[in-house]
This record gives structure tokens, C-alpha cells and sequence, in this order.
């Protein structure tokens, strides 16, 4: 099955409708899909809801699309540094469903391994429990989330081969790979491919099982904050 395609818009061609659940890697501006977030602003893909652990800046990552009112609601662990987030979410605009961290990532690795359902401490006591069912185990109560199983999921891993078997390199490997296994369809960019074989078996994060489209380019690497200290 042919899974290298040309371009963004190739990739993603057949796979967009509006009003489709996205499930997104990348951890603010490191390892974000940004050539397919900009192939699906171009498409002009609307009433999107996107699962992501947050939603880039104004002008980059899945920013873009807040700034075009192509996604409706977002799933979210982090709004920060983001103006636009924060005017559509309190002018009633944009949905917002928060989730922990931890949960959003097992809700992802969860939908892609099958499980419907998981309980968890977090959020016990706060407004993130308001209206899920509580089970007590041992003493302690527990709240029920959902896993997540998206239309589409777009990651960003550092290097692939040509059947899919990706690579992520440090701290860009965050939330792409549950993000991957969500999907029900998962298009994947990468700096490099390489011929089947290549990679070492042990040094693969995610197997090419979960990935079904690849394209390779160029990326620009921005830094989102830059802390400095006085010698």
C-alpha cells in the first residue's frame, strides 16, 4: 500500500469534511504538523474540533485556523500565549473542553488502543468532573473519561521509512505518538525518509502500523520562549 505522497495536499486529499474531530500532536510550537495544519487552512476545512494539547500562537500552528474561524472547539490541556485563543473563548466564539495533561494523552493512547473508557483521580473534586460518573475503588473516588478516536490525525515525527515506522527526536515526540494511534486515519510529516531497513528496530517509537500517509519537507523550527539570566 502506497504510502509516500508528494505533498500536504496530497496527503490529506479525500480526508477533510467540515465538522470532523482532528487529533493533533506537538507541544506548543515543538514537533506541530505545521505543513499539514497549513494544507488544511488552504482546503478551508471548517466547524473543526481539534484534540491537542494546545493551540500554537496567533500566527503559527494550529493557530492559523483560530485566526481563519476554522475550528470550532478545542481540546485542550494549555491555552497560554495565544491572544486569539483567549478572545474567542471569552467572547463565546470557540469551545473549550480542558483536560490535565496526563488525561488528554491517555484519552488519545486509549481511543487508539481500543479502550472506550478509563478512571482517573485527576480532576477529582473540580470542575473537570462536572457531570461524569464517579466510581469509588478502594476507598477513593474516580472519574470516568472517554478515550478519543478521531476522524483524522496529523502528527510531526523527525524521520520515517517508507512503510511508516517513525522516529521522533527528544522533545518532539510529547503528544505525537498518542495522537498517531487515535486517528482512524493518520497522515504524518517528517524532515527524512529513508528505505525500509534502515532504521534501527529497537530506536522506532511508533510502528508504521498506525500511519497511512507520509510526506516529507521542509519545516521552520521556532522557539517559543527564550529565558535568559544575567552573568
Amino acid at each position: 500500500m502506497k504510502k509516500v505522497y508528494g505533498s500536504a495536499g496530497e496527503a490529506l486529499d479525500g480526508l477533510l469534511f467540515d465538522g470532523m474531530l482532528i487529533a493533533a500532536g506537538g507541544f506548543g510550537l515543538c514537533g506541530i504538523p505545521e505543513l499539514l495544519i497549513q494544507s488544511i487552512k488552504e482546503a478551508g476545512t471548517k466547524d473543526i474540533t481539534v484534540a491537542s494539547n494546545n493551540c500554537g500562537v496567533d500566527d503559527f500552528g494550529l493557530g492559523i485556523l483560530l485566526k481563519t474561524r476554522q475550528i470550532k472547539k478545542m481540546i485542550s490541556s494549555y491555552v497560554g500565549e495565544n491572544a486569539e485563543f483567549m478572545r474567542q473563548y471569552l467572547s463565546g466564539e470557540l469551545e473549550l473542553e480542558f483536560n490535565p495533561q496526563g488525561t488528554l494523552a491517555e484519552r488519545m493512547r486509549a481511543g487508539g488502543a481500543g479502550i472506550p473508557g478509563f478512571y482517573t483521580k485527576t480532576g477529582v473534586g473540580t470542575v473537570i468532573a462536572e457531570g461524569k460518573p464517579v466510581m469509588n475503588f478502594d476507598g477513593q473516588d474516580y472519574i470516568l473519561e472517554r478515550g478519543i478516536v478521531a476522524d483524522l490525525a496529523i502528527v510531526k515525527a523527525w524521520k520515517a521509512d517508507e512503510s511508516g515506522n517513525l522516529v521522533f527526536r527528544k522533545t518532539a515526540r510529547n503528544f505525537n505518538p498518542p495522537a498517531a494511534m487515535c486517528g482512524k486515519v493518520c497522515v504524518v510529516e517528517v524532515e527524512e525518509i529513508v528505505p525500509v531497513g534502515s532504521l534501527d528496530p529497537d530506536h522506532i517509537h511508533l510502528p508504521g502500523i498506525y500511519v497511512h500517509r507520509l510526506i516529507q519537507g521542509e519545516h521552520e523550527k521556532r522557539i517559543e520562549n527564550r529565558t535568559t539570566r544575567a552573568a
